[in-house]
């Protein structure tokens, strides 16, 4: 009974897309108990990146990472008319420049060595998305200042994570030995990870998606 009554719900609520294949997403989706598909957009980040013509200042770079977001939302939701689409994009800025992923390990440890003993920001866009037009957009900002480590606890930390630390902008997780690295953080913690998730969940309940 109980799971007919869960299909039945599922289908009286429209559906929703996640157009983002970040798995830190998906699971911040999941664990607070959402139902929802992930489709991959097909967005070319770069060439959107490249064509933005915004300043690169903190405003500047809020609204890239909205427009990434808002990229990825509509590219998804106008082939899949009827659903409710999430794109979500996140940046990194030290000192106005921006940062992505690093290529390799090298450029790991590069980045590290720039954010040592300094603060950067990190800018999350989210956008809710549905028949090619956009609903809703959210942004904020978390404030993280790394302390002034050692070259040896660097060594350590690089030859601890290997290649995970490619899988993120900062090259750090939080929940790992990445807060090591930290000596303040301001922000919330779902903006961190890249899903400001309490206004989220507050606009799906706005249009129907989820329960009030």
């Amino acid at each position: 009974m109980s799971a007919r009554r869960k299909s039945a719900e599922s289908m009286s609520a429209p559906p929703l897309i996640l157009a983002s294949g970040s798995k830190v997403r998906a699971m911040l989706l999941t664990h607070a108990g959402l139902e929802f598909s992930v489709r991959d957009s097909g967005v070319d980040e770069d060439a959107v990146k490249r064509g933005f013509t915004g300043g690169n200042d903190e405003a500047g770079t809020d609204a890239l990472a909205l427009e990434l977001a808002a990229a990825k939302a509509q590219a998804v939701s106008k082939v899949a008319p009827g659903a409710f689409v999430i794109g979500a994009d996140q940046i990194l800025s030290c000192d106005q420049a921006r940062f992505d992923k690093p290529r390799d390990m090298g450029e790991a440890r590069d980045n590290l060595k720039i954010f040592r003993g300094r603060m950067h920001i990190l800018h999350s866009g989210i956008v809710l998305a549905k028949s090619g037009e956009l609903l809703w957009s959210f942004s904020d900002r978390a404030l993280l200042t790394m302390r002034d480590f050692s070259d040896a606890f660097l060594d350590w930390y690089l030859e601890t994570l290997g290649e995970k630390v490619r899988t993120s902008v900062g090259c750090y997780q939080l929940e790992g030995p990445g807060i090591q690295l930290f000596e303040k953080i301001d922000g919330d913690y779902f903006t961190i990870l890249g899903l400001p998730l309490l206004p989220l969940l507050a606009e799906l309940r706005r249009h129907g998606v989820i329960r009030t």
